[in-house]
């Protein structure tokens, strides 16, 4: 549909191509929705970082993750759903959606934003400065730079967790580090933890510092119970202790928490009319492949409700 200067008017624009994104696209394209998908980099999001999914309902044993994305994305394709690979850096609403990326402007009734989250920092010294030198994000990235090496993982949740046993497939020990003197890690993934022989655990203990010249040679870690400081040898430094969520260019338009997630109702409504937010970028319990989906279609489905009720 072309507005009245001959500019193509969507009735919804998807910014990320995450499961959320993915997910929302689908619906939208059922619903016959003349959608535009932006995807800054290549669709799946943070979770292609990851080789597997084992909890994703229906595929017992788990499912290869670029596997799953590529059905997915064989899925809005076959609905005509458009997909451009740019950012989003702006949004401006004025009797509709105006949508800027460094290449184009695009125009929308509705915006479903599911612009995922990226990793928090430790925001200790060395840590900057031996990114991509030890230094890691990513244990399917970089695991493997690190056969037969000793190697520390920080953080207590399920990607910590995952990413430590993932690890043990090519580190000769890994150590993970834990704040506290439990794991908030699912059961079954602390039983695997704590059966893999590769693995020890430091508890009630936080890194002060990585250290190291042109690589990672060491970390200096605290004990949180008598303070007394340590220093340990590894190769590499591996970090999962939270996201934070890509809501940057939202800032001044919708209503965000203190550490910039986007705030909805359970329809996905955000405090602007006719803006939905679905996925990692949005405050939730949970955040999960399966919640990014049902987020997508909830968002979907009531973006497509808000067109017929305004009757755009």
């Amino acid at each position: 549909m072309l507005n009245s200067k001959g500019i193509t008017m969507y009735d919804l624009i998807i910014i990320g191509g995450g499961p959320a994104g993915l997910t929302a696209a689908l619906y939208a394209g059922r619903s016959r929705l003349k959608t535009l998908l932006l995807e800054k980099m290549s669709l799946g999001g943070q979770i292609i970082l990851s080789p597997a999914i084992e909890n994703f309902p229906g595929f017992a044993g788990g499912i290869e993750t670029g596997r799953l994305i590529l059905a997915m994305q064989k899925q809005i394709e076959e609905l005509g759903i458009e997909v451009k690979t740019e950012e989003a850096t702006k949004i401006t609403y004025d009797s509709g959606f105006k949508v800027d990326t460094r290449e184009s402007r695009e125009q929308a009734k509705t915006i479903i934003v599911s612009s995922g989250a990226f990793p928090k920092k430790l925001n200790i010294p060395g840590e900057d400065k031996l990114i991509a030198k030890g230094v890691s994000y990513c244990g399917t990235c970089d695991g493997p730079l690190f056969k037969g090496k000793e190697i520390a993982v920080v953080g207590g949740g399920d990607k910590a967790v995952e990413e430590a046993i993932y690890l043990t497939r090519f580190a000769s020990k890994v150590t993970l580090i834990h704040r506290r003197e439990s794991l908030r890690a699912s059961k079954i993934l602390q039983e695997r933890l704590f059966e893999n022989k590769k693995i020890e655990i430091l508890w009630s203990a936080i890194p002060q510092e990585i250290s190291g010249g042109n690589f990672v040679e060491g970390l200096k870690i605290k004990n949180l119970k008598d303070n007394r400081l340590k220093e340990m040898a590894c190769s590499a430094v591996f970090i999962f202790i939270g996201i934070h969520p890509h809501t940057e260019f939202l800032k001044g338009l919708v209503k965000l928490d203190g550490q910039g997630f986007i705030l909805t109702n359970e329809n996905m409504e955000t405090s602007l009319d006719g803006l939905f937010a679905a996925g990692d970028c949005r405050k939730k319990t949970l955040a999960q492949v399966i919640t990014a989906c049902g987020d997508g279609a909830t968002a979907a489905f009531c973006a497509n409700r808000y067109l017929e009720m305004k009757g755009l």
